[in-house]
Protein backbone atom coordinates (compact mmCIF):
# COMPACT_ATOMS: atom_id res chain seq x y z
CA UNK A 1 0.00 0.00 0.00
CA UNK A 2 2.84 2.39 0.81
CA UNK A 3 4.40 1.55 -2.55
CA UNK A 4 1.16 2.57 -4.22
CA UNK A 5 1.31 5.93 -2.45
CA UNK A 6 4.87 6.49 -3.65
CA UNK A 7 4.28 5.75 -7.32
CA UNK A 8 1.57 8.28 -8.08
CA UNK A 9 -0.65 10.92 -6.56
CA UNK A 10 -4.03 9.47 -5.66
CA UNK A 11 -7.31 11.35 -5.78
CA UNK A 12 -8.89 12.44 -2.46
CA UNK A 13 -11.54 9.70 -2.64
CA UNK A 14 -8.86 7.07 -3.26
CA UNK A 15 -6.76 8.40 -0.38
CA UNK A 16 -9.74 8.22 1.97
CA UNK A 17 -10.33 4.61 0.92
CA UNK A 18 -6.68 3.72 1.51
CA UNK A 19 -6.72 5.29 4.97
CA UNK A 20 -9.95 3.51 5.88
CA UNK A 21 -8.50 0.15 4.82
CA UNK A 22 -5.33 0.79 6.84
CA UNK A 23 -7.34 1.83 9.89
CA UNK A 24 -9.50 -1.30 9.72
CA UNK A 25 -6.50 -3.56 9.11
CA UNK A 26 -4.44 -2.20 11.99
CA UNK A 27 -7.15 -1.12 14.40
CA UNK A 28 -9.63 -3.89 13.77
CA UNK A 29 -7.31 -6.84 13.19
CA UNK A 30 -3.61 -6.45 14.00
CA UNK A 31 -4.00 -4.23 17.06
CA UNK A 32 -6.56 -6.37 18.93
CA UNK A 33 -4.71 -9.53 17.91
CA UNK A 34 -1.45 -8.18 19.41
CA UNK A 35 -3.23 -7.02 22.56
CA UNK A 36 -4.82 -10.44 23.03
CA UNK A 37 -1.49 -12.25 22.75
CA UNK A 38 -0.33 -13.86 25.98
CA UNK A 39 2.89 -12.52 27.51
CA UNK A 40 5.85 -14.87 27.74
CA UNK A 41 5.39 -15.01 31.52
CA UNK A 42 1.79 -15.62 32.49
CA UNK A 43 -1.46 -15.16 30.64
CA UNK A 44 -3.54 -12.16 29.69
CA UNK A 45 -4.47 -10.22 32.83
CA UNK A 46 -6.52 -7.32 31.42
CA UNK A 47 -10.21 -7.66 30.47
CA UNK A 48 -11.05 -8.50 26.89
CA UNK A 49 -12.60 -5.12 26.23
CA UNK A 50 -9.36 -3.40 27.29
CA UNK A 51 -7.33 -5.42 24.78
CA UNK A 52 -9.81 -4.69 22.02
CA UNK A 53 -9.99 -1.00 22.94
CA UNK A 54 -6.19 -0.63 23.01
CA UNK A 55 -5.88 -2.45 19.70
CA UNK A 56 -8.45 -0.16 18.09
CA UNK A 57 -6.77 2.91 19.58
CA UNK A 58 -3.56 1.89 17.84
CA UNK A 59 -5.04 1.66 14.37
CA UNK A 60 -8.29 3.58 13.96
CA UNK A 61 -6.64 7.05 14.17
CA UNK A 62 -4.96 6.21 10.86
CA UNK A 63 -8.29 6.96 9.17
CA UNK A 64 -7.71 10.69 9.79
CA UNK A 65 -3.91 10.75 9.53
CA UNK A 66 -3.95 13.17 6.59
CA UNK A 67 -6.23 15.66 8.34
CA UNK A 68 -4.34 15.77 11.65
CA UNK A 69 -0.98 14.07 10.97
CA UNK A 70 0.92 15.27 14.05
CA UNK A 71 -1.99 14.61 16.42
CA UNK A 72 -2.47 11.10 15.05
CA UNK A 73 1.26 10.33 15.37
CA UNK A 74 1.35 11.53 18.98
CA UNK A 75 -1.82 9.60 19.91
CA UNK A 76 -0.63 6.34 18.35
CA UNK A 77 2.85 6.65 19.90
CA UNK A 78 1.38 7.41 23.32
CA UNK A 79 -1.07 4.49 23.16
CA UNK A 80 1.73 2.17 22.04
CA UNK A 81 3.95 3.36 24.88
CA UNK A 82 1.28 2.78 27.51
CA UNK A 83 0.31 -0.57 26.00
CA UNK A 84 3.91 -1.82 26.00
CA UNK A 85 4.71 -0.60 29.53
CA UNK A 86 1.55 -2.08 31.01
CA UNK A 87 1.98 -5.30 29.09
CA UNK A 88 -1.35 -5.06 27.28
CA UNK A 89 0.69 -5.52 24.10
CA UNK A 90 3.53 -8.01 24.72
CA UNK A 91 6.97 -6.92 23.63
CA UNK A 92 7.25 -9.75 21.11
CA UNK A 93 4.01 -8.52 19.47
CA UNK A 94 5.33 -4.99 18.95
CA UNK A 95 5.05 -5.37 15.14
CA UNK A 96 1.43 -4.13 15.18
CA UNK A 97 2.24 -0.86 17.00
CA UNK A 98 5.33 -0.53 14.77
CA UNK A 99 3.15 -0.55 11.63
CA UNK A 100 0.81 2.11 13.05
CA UNK A 101 3.68 4.29 14.28
CA UNK A 102 5.55 3.97 10.97
CA UNK A 103 2.50 4.97 8.91
CA UNK A 104 1.80 7.96 11.14
CA UNK A 105 5.43 9.16 11.01
CA UNK A 106 5.46 8.74 7.22
CA UNK A 107 2.36 10.93 6.99
CA UNK A 108 3.85 13.57 9.30
CA UNK A 109 6.99 13.85 7.17
CA UNK A 110 4.88 13.94 4.00
CA UNK A 111 2.42 16.64 5.03
CA UNK A 112 4.07 18.72 7.78
CA UNK A 113 7.02 21.06 7.46
CA UNK A 114 10.51 19.67 7.94
CA UNK A 115 11.05 21.30 11.34
CA UNK A 116 7.68 20.30 12.77
CA UNK A 117 7.86 16.78 11.38
CA UNK A 118 11.39 16.31 12.75
CA UNK A 119 10.32 17.38 16.23
CA UNK A 120 7.26 15.14 16.06
CA UNK A 121 9.31 12.13 14.90
CA UNK A 122 11.88 12.75 17.64
CA UNK A 123 9.10 12.85 20.25
CA UNK A 124 7.54 9.62 18.95
CA UNK A 125 10.96 7.96 18.92
CA UNK A 126 11.58 9.01 22.51
CA UNK A 127 8.21 7.64 23.69
CA UNK A 128 8.65 4.28 21.98
CA UNK A 129 12.27 4.00 23.13
CA UNK A 130 11.26 4.57 26.75
CA UNK A 131 8.52 1.95 26.44
CA UNK A 132 10.85 -0.67 24.98
CA UNK A 133 13.63 0.09 27.49
CA UNK A 134 11.27 -0.18 30.46
CA UNK A 135 9.78 -3.40 29.18
CA UNK A 136 11.47 -6.47 30.59
CA UNK A 137 12.54 -8.57 27.64
CA UNK A 138 14.88 -11.37 26.74
CA UNK A 139 14.68 -10.24 23.12
CA UNK A 140 16.83 -7.10 23.31
CA UNK A 141 19.06 -5.01 25.53
CA UNK A 142 18.48 -1.34 26.28
CA UNK A 143 20.61 -0.38 23.31
CA UNK A 144 18.77 -2.88 21.17
CA UNK A 145 15.47 -1.41 22.34
CA UNK A 146 16.51 2.07 21.18
CA UNK A 147 17.73 0.64 17.86
CA UNK A 148 14.45 -1.20 17.39
CA UNK A 149 12.49 1.99 18.12
CA UNK A 150 14.65 3.87 15.63
CA UNK A 151 13.90 1.26 12.99
CA UNK A 152 10.19 1.77 13.67
CA UNK A 153 10.31 5.56 13.25
CA UNK A 154 13.33 6.71 11.19
CA UNK A 155 12.82 4.82 7.89
CA UNK A 156 9.13 5.75 7.68
CA UNK A 157 9.88 9.41 8.40
CA UNK A 158 12.75 9.41 5.87
CA UNK A 159 10.58 7.92 3.13
CA UNK A 160 7.85 10.49 3.79
CA UNK A 161 10.37 13.34 3.72
CA UNK A 162 11.89 12.11 0.44
CA UNK A 163 8.47 11.84 -1.18
CA UNK A 164 7.64 15.36 0.01
CA UNK A 165 10.89 16.74 -1.41
CA UNK A 166 10.39 14.89 -4.67
CA UNK A 167 6.89 16.33 -5.06
CA UNK A 168 8.15 19.80 -4.21
CA UNK A 169 10.90 19.46 -6.81
CA UNK A 170 8.40 18.25 -9.41
CA UNK A 171 6.14 21.22 -8.62
CA UNK A 172 9.05 23.66 -8.99
CA UNK A 173 10.09 22.08 -12.27
CA UNK A 174 6.53 22.21 -13.55
CA UNK A 175 6.25 25.87 -12.57
CA UNK A 176 9.58 26.59 -14.26
CA UNK A 177 8.40 24.91 -17.46
CA UNK A 178 5.19 26.96 -17.38
CA UNK A 179 7.15 30.20 -16.93
CA UNK A 180 9.58 29.19 -19.68
CA UNK A 181 6.75 28.36 -22.07
CA UNK A 182 5.08 31.69 -21.28
CA UNK A 183 8.34 33.56 -21.89
CA UNK A 184 8.89 31.77 -25.19
CA UNK A 185 5.33 32.53 -26.24
CA UNK A 186 5.75 36.23 -25.35
CA UNK A 187 8.99 36.29 -27.34
CA UNK A 188 7.32 34.65 -30.31
CA UNK A 189 4.42 37.10 -30.24
CA UNK A 190 6.83 40.02 -29.85
CA UNK A 191 8.83 38.87 -32.87
CA UNK A 192 5.72 38.41 -35.01
CA UNK A 193 4.23 41.75 -33.97
CA UNK A 194 7.51 43.52 -34.62
CA UNK A 195 7.76 42.01 -38.09
CA UNK A 196 4.15 42.85 -38.95
CA UNK A 197 4.09 46.36 -37.49
CA UNK A 198 7.56 47.42 -38.63
CA UNK A 199 7.02 46.22 -42.18
CA UNK A 200 3.56 47.75 -42.47
CA UNK A 201 4.38 51.09 -40.88
CA UNK A 202 7.43 51.49 -43.10
CA UNK A 203 5.27 51.17 -46.19
CA UNK A 204 2.55 53.41 -44.74
CA UNK A 205 5.07 56.12 -43.85
CA UNK A 206 6.57 56.03 -47.36
CA UNK A 207 3.21 56.26 -49.11
CA UNK A 208 1.93 58.89 -46.66
CA UNK A 209 4.97 61.02 -47.48
CA UNK A 210 4.23 60.61 -51.18
CA UNK A 211 0.58 61.52 -50.69
CA UNK A 212 1.50 64.58 -48.65
CA UNK A 213 4.03 65.71 -51.23
CA UNK A 214 1.73 65.44 -54.27
CA UNK A 215 -1.61 66.12 -52.59
CA UNK A 216 -2.14 69.49 -54.30
CA UNK A 217 -0.26 68.96 -57.58
CA UNK A 218 -1.32 65.33 -58.30
CA UNK A 219 -4.59 64.50 -56.50
CA UNK A 220 -4.92 61.18 -58.37
CA UNK A 221 -1.48 60.01 -57.30
CA UNK A 222 -2.24 61.09 -53.74
CA UNK A 223 -5.49 59.11 -53.86
CA UNK A 224 -3.61 56.06 -55.14
CA UNK A 225 -1.16 56.37 -52.27
CA UNK A 226 -4.02 56.59 -49.78
CA UNK A 227 -5.59 53.46 -51.26
CA UNK A 228 -2.29 51.65 -50.83
CA UNK A 229 -2.17 52.83 -47.22
CA UNK A 230 -5.70 51.53 -46.68
CA UNK A 231 -4.91 48.12 -48.20
CA UNK A 232 -1.67 47.83 -46.28
CA UNK A 233 -3.40 48.74 -43.02
CA UNK A 234 -6.11 46.13 -43.61
CA UNK A 235 -3.52 43.45 -44.25
CA UNK A 236 -1.67 44.47 -41.11
CA UNK A 237 -4.84 44.22 -39.03
CA UNK A 238 -5.41 40.71 -40.38
CA UNK A 239 -1.86 39.70 -39.43
CA UNK A 240 -2.15 41.24 -35.96
CA UNK A 241 -5.45 39.46 -35.35
CA UNK A 242 -3.86 36.19 -36.43
CA UNK A 243 -0.90 36.64 -34.08
CA UNK A 244 -3.01 37.68 -31.10
CA UNK A 245 -5.72 35.14 -31.89
CA UNK A 246 -3.25 32.34 -31.30
CA UNK A 247 -3.20 33.38 -27.63
CA UNK A 248 -6.89 32.62 -27.21
CA UNK A 249 -8.04 29.04 -26.86
CA UNK A 250 -11.43 29.73 -28.42
CA UNK A 251 -9.96 31.32 -31.55
CA UNK A 252 -9.14 29.02 -34.47
CA UNK A 253 -5.62 29.32 -35.80
CA UNK A 254 -5.39 31.24 -39.06
CA UNK A 255 -3.00 29.92 -41.70
CA UNK A 256 0.51 31.20 -41.08
CA UNK A 257 2.35 32.88 -43.95
CA UNK A 258 5.01 30.84 -45.70
CA UNK A 259 6.84 30.50 -48.99
CA UNK A 260 3.66 30.81 -51.03
CA UNK A 261 3.08 34.33 -49.66
CA UNK A 262 6.52 35.63 -50.67
CA UNK A 263 5.36 36.95 -54.10
CA UNK A 264 2.71 39.10 -52.41
CA UNK A 265 5.39 40.36 -50.01
CA UNK A 266 7.59 41.35 -52.96
CA UNK A 267 4.73 43.21 -54.63
CA UNK A 268 3.99 45.06 -51.40
CA UNK A 269 7.64 46.10 -51.04
CA UNK A 270 7.50 47.62 -54.53
CA UNK A 271 4.99 50.11 -53.14
CA UNK A 272 7.75 51.46 -50.89
CA UNK A 273 10.11 52.07 -53.78
CA UNK A 274 12.04 48.80 -53.65
CA UNK A 275 12.20 46.59 -56.71
CA UNK A 276 12.28 43.08 -55.26
CA UNK A 277 13.32 40.27 -57.57
CA UNK A 278 12.16 37.11 -55.92
CA UNK A 279 13.59 33.73 -56.83
CA UNK A 280 12.26 30.62 -55.06
CA UNK A 281 14.12 27.49 -56.05
CA UNK A 282 13.12 23.96 -55.10
CA UNK A 283 15.55 21.14 -55.62
CA UNK A 284 13.99 17.91 -56.82
CA UNK A 285 12.22 15.98 -55.53
CA UNK A 286 9.94 18.89 -54.61
CA UNK A 287 8.55 18.55 -51.09
CA UNK A 288 6.58 20.68 -48.64
CA UNK A 289 8.49 22.81 -46.14
CA UNK A 290 7.44 22.48 -42.47
CA UNK A 291 5.13 25.27 -41.39
CA UNK A 292 7.48 26.62 -38.70
CA UNK A 293 10.38 26.84 -41.14
CA UNK A 294 8.18 28.44 -43.79
CA UNK A 295 7.05 31.10 -41.32
CA UNK A 296 10.65 31.77 -40.26
CA UNK A 297 11.73 32.18 -43.88
CA UNK A 298 8.81 34.51 -44.60
CA UNK A 299 9.62 36.68 -41.56
CA UNK A 300 13.33 36.81 -42.43
CA UNK A 301 12.61 37.97 -45.98
CA UNK A 302 9.98 40.40 -44.70
CA UNK A 303 12.34 41.99 -42.19
CA UNK A 304 15.24 42.14 -44.64
CA UNK A 305 13.08 43.82 -47.29
CA UNK A 306 11.64 46.19 -44.68
CA UNK A 307 15.16 47.30 -43.76
CA UNK A 308 15.81 48.05 -47.41
CA UNK A 309 12.59 50.09 -47.61
CA UNK A 310 13.47 52.04 -44.46
CA UNK A 311 17.19 52.59 -45.04
CA UNK A 312 18.00 52.18 -48.74
CA UNK A 313 14.92 52.99 -50.86
CA UNK A 314 14.72 53.57 -53.73
CA UNK A 315 16.78 50.46 -54.38
CA UNK A 316 16.84 47.11 -56.12
CA UNK A 317 16.67 44.04 -53.96
CA UNK A 318 17.16 40.38 -54.76
CA UNK A 319 15.65 37.70 -52.53
CA UNK A 320 16.68 34.11 -53.22
CA UNK A 321 15.13 31.18 -51.35
CA UNK A 322 16.54 27.73 -52.04
CA UNK A 323 14.70 24.69 -50.71
CA UNK A 324 16.68 21.46 -50.43
CA UNK A 325 15.69 18.17 -48.78
CA UNK A 326 17.79 19.06 -45.74
CA UNK A 327 17.67 22.85 -45.38
CA UNK A 328 16.24 26.13 -46.63
CA UNK A 329 18.72 28.84 -47.59
CA UNK A 330 17.76 32.52 -47.72
CA UNK A 331 19.76 35.35 -49.25
CA UNK A 332 18.52 38.95 -49.49
CA UNK A 333 20.80 41.57 -51.03
CA UNK A 334 20.34 45.12 -52.24
CA UNK A 335 22.38 47.39 -54.51
CA UNK A 336 22.90 50.03 -51.84
CA UNK A 337 21.96 53.10 -53.82
CA UNK A 338 21.66 54.90 -50.51
CA UNK A 339 23.82 54.12 -47.50
CA UNK A 340 22.26 51.77 -45.01
CA UNK A 341 22.16 53.45 -41.62
CA UNK A 342 22.13 50.64 -39.11
CA UNK A 343 23.88 51.22 -35.81
CA UNK A 344 24.55 47.81 -34.33
CA UNK A 345 21.78 45.23 -34.37
CA UNK A 346 18.24 46.51 -34.04
CA UNK A 347 15.25 44.46 -32.98
CA UNK A 348 14.72 43.32 -36.56
CA UNK A 349 18.16 41.74 -36.91
CA UNK A 350 17.93 40.29 -33.42
CA UNK A 351 14.55 38.78 -34.28
CA UNK A 352 15.90 37.22 -37.48
CA UNK A 353 18.88 35.78 -35.64
CA UNK A 354 16.58 34.32 -32.95
CA UNK A 355 14.36 32.66 -35.53
CA UNK A 356 17.34 31.04 -37.23
CA UNK A 357 18.92 29.98 -33.92
CA UNK A 358 15.63 28.44 -32.84
CA UNK A 359 15.89 26.06 -35.80
CA UNK A 360 19.59 25.39 -35.26
CA UNK A 361 20.69 27.30 -38.36
CA UNK A 362 23.24 29.95 -39.26
CA UNK A 363 22.63 33.68 -39.80
CA UNK A 364 24.79 36.49 -41.14
CA UNK A 365 24.01 40.13 -41.92
CA UNK A 366 26.23 43.03 -42.88
CA UNK A 367 27.41 45.42 -45.61
CA UNK A 368 28.59 43.93 -48.90
CA UNK A 369 32.10 44.58 -50.14
CA UNK A 370 30.79 46.01 -53.41
CA UNK A 371 28.15 48.17 -51.72
CA UNK A 372 24.73 47.51 -50.33
CA UNK A 373 23.70 45.07 -47.66
CA UNK A 374 23.28 41.31 -47.47
CA UNK A 375 21.30 39.00 -45.20
CA UNK A 376 21.91 35.26 -45.43
CA UNK A 377 20.41 32.43 -43.40
CA UNK A 378 20.25 28.68 -43.53
CA UNK A 379 17.58 26.74 -41.64
CA UNK A 380 18.06 22.96 -41.35
CA UNK A 381 14.89 20.98 -41.74
CA UNK A 382 13.56 17.65 -42.90
CA UNK A 383 10.98 18.59 -45.47
CA UNK A 384 7.78 16.57 -45.58
CA UNK A 385 7.18 14.16 -48.40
Amino acid sequence: MTTLLLTRRLRPAELATVDAVLAVAVGGLLGPYAALESPLRGGVHEPLWVSVLVGMALGLPLAVRRRWPITVAVVISSVATVALITGVVPNYAVAAPAIAIGLSCYTVALLAGTRRSTLCAAGCLALVSVALVLTESDLWSRTGAVVYATVMVAPAWTIGWLVRERRALAARQSEHLVRQAAAEERLRVARDLHDVVAHTLSLIVVKAAVANHVAEAEPREAGAALRVIEETGRNALTDVRRVLGALREDTPYAPTPGLDELPALARQAAIGGVDVRLDVRREKPARAVPESVGLAVYRIVQEAVTNVVKHAAPASCRATVTVTPHEVRVEVTDDGRRSVLIGGEGHGLVGMRERVTLHGGEFRAGPRSGGGYAVTASLPCRVAA
